[in-house]
This record gives C-alpha cells, structure tokens and sequence, in this order.
C-alpha cells in the first residue's frame, strides 16, 4: 500500500486547481478503450485533437488496429511517424495518406511473412504526397518494385534511411536512382534482392557516397568482390557492412577490408566463407 502525504499547509487543493495527474489517467484509459472498440466509435475518432490522435496512433499501431478502413479516420495533417509493422494494410491505406505532407517515417516492414497488399503503386503514391520522408522501410514488401524506389528517390531527396530488405523484384535501377538523387542517404538494406555490382557501384559512387555508413548487401546472389571493394573505395564513413550469403564473394573481400579500412573503424561486418 502507498501513501502519499501533502504539506501541512496543504491538505486540500487550491480552489480552482486542476488535479492534471488524474486528467492524464482518464485520458490514458479513455484512449485504451477506444482502441479496444475502435470498430464501435471509428466515426467519432476524426474531430479528436492531434494530441490525443498521436497516443491513439501509437497504440492502435502497437497492437496492429490500423487498417485501410480507419486510417483516413485516425491520421491527421501534422503526423510525422507511422510504424505500421504490425498493422494489416494495402495500397488502400497509403492512398488515404495525402494528407500528411509532414510524415517523416513510414514502417511497412513484415518481421515474418512477405506483405503482398503494398506495391509500387502504393509507394509511388506516398512519395508525391509525402516529399519530407526521412526513413521509409518495406522489408518483405515483396511486390515493391524498382518504380515505387524510383518514385521515392525523385520526390523525397531528404531520405536517410531506406530497407527494401527481401524485396525481391528490386534490381540496380532501385539503386541507380538512390545514388542520383539522395543525396543524405546513410542507411540502406537490399538484402535479397536481384542486385548486381553494377547497382552497387552506382549507388557508392553517387551523390550519397560520403554519408553512406550503413550497407545490408547480404543475400545477393550475383554480387562479387567488386561490389565490397566499390564500398570500401568510395564510402568513407561506412562502419556497418553485412554481406554474408553471397557466394561469388571471397577471401578477397576480406583483404580488402584489411587494407582499405582502419583500424577499429568497422562496427559491423559479416560475410560467408565458401
């Protein structure tokens, strides 16, 4: 049991005086149960302040509650970050997402199974509505293709962060136009993808070559030890680089690392003997 004791000289609250503990706690419980009958009251949930929408956008994403049948309900102009990892949607929802010119972050990953209801027409949608995206990731989104990349690449030029991790119908032209247009680039996953050395080159090489610290290249059946060595060459802030499960890559790659990097400058690095 717990007590809580007030000063001698203030036994009650002030007349007029706001207890905002106990208002946050009803509003906290107020925001769980709409999210538990969310079915019930989704009409009522448009006229909601931000504030109260961002809390009920983060649970409801939590516990995978958005769908293309309530998301124009629960957006508002001004959201910035929608993690809809969890969350049973398809292009549907992306359309309904013109409205937020200021998202920053959008996550569609798929931690288990491949997400077949997001494709390129989807994400080519969000990049003309969204031009100040920061970080957009579509692992397993498997129906993504080079145009929805090449749409994003084209229209939102503040990218940081992209993982298109076992998309698998995304080729060097995804890269090519990352390395052309985004230029604050430093993060990117084309793990499992049809990848080429040419794509890589091309991505290393571009205007995003200094910022780029952060490579996810595993799994990319065609590439070889040129590809390593194109990263090591031309990006010099890398220190995360995973390239294991590329058979045509050898120990090659790891004398390259040796002799291009120094010492204690890579964080992170994997590659597959053969």
């Amino acid at each position: 049991m717990h007590y809580h004791v007030l000063p001698s000289n203030s036994e009650q609250p002030a007349q007029g005086q706001i207890d905002s503990s106990g208002m946050n706690n009803n509003s906290e419980k107020c925001i769980q149960c709409l999210t538990k009958n969310i079915s019930r009251y989704v009409a009522d949930i448009k006229p909601l302040p931000p504030n109260i929408k961002d809390k009920l956008i983060k649970l409801m994403s939590m516990q995978g509650r958005i769908t293309d049948s309530n998301i124009s309900e629960v957006l508002h102009p001004a959201v910035e970050t929608l993690d809809l990892r969890d969350c049973d949607i398809s292009d549907n929802a992306l359309l309904q997402i013109s409205n937020c010119k200021q998202l920053k972050k959008i996550n569609l990953n798929s931690c288990r199974e491949n997400r077949l209801a997001i494709t390129s027409e989807g994400v080519t949608a969000l990049a003309l509505s969204c031009p100040y995206l920061r970080e957009a990731s579509f692992k397993r989104c498997c129906n993504v293709t080079d145009n929805g990349v090449l749409a994003l690449a084209l229209n939102c030029h503040l990218l940081q962060i992209v993982n298109l991790g076992s998309c698998s119908c995304i080729t060097d032209a995804s890269l090519h136009a990352l390395g052309q247009n985004c230029r604050f680039l430093h993060s990117v996953d084309f793990s499992s993808t049809q990848v080429t050395d040419d794509g890589v080159i091309a991505l290393v090489s571009g205007m995003c070559s200094k910022n780029l610290k952060e490579i996810h290249m595993e799994r990319c059946v065609t590439l070889t030890d040129v590809a390593v060595e194109a990263v090591l060459t031309c990006c010099p802030e890398i220190y995360i680089l995973l390239f294991h499960g590329c058979p045509l890559i050898t120990d090659r790659s790891r004398e390259a690392l040796e002799q291009l990097v120094g010492p204690n400058k890579i964080k992170q690095v994997t590659w597959t003997v053969y």
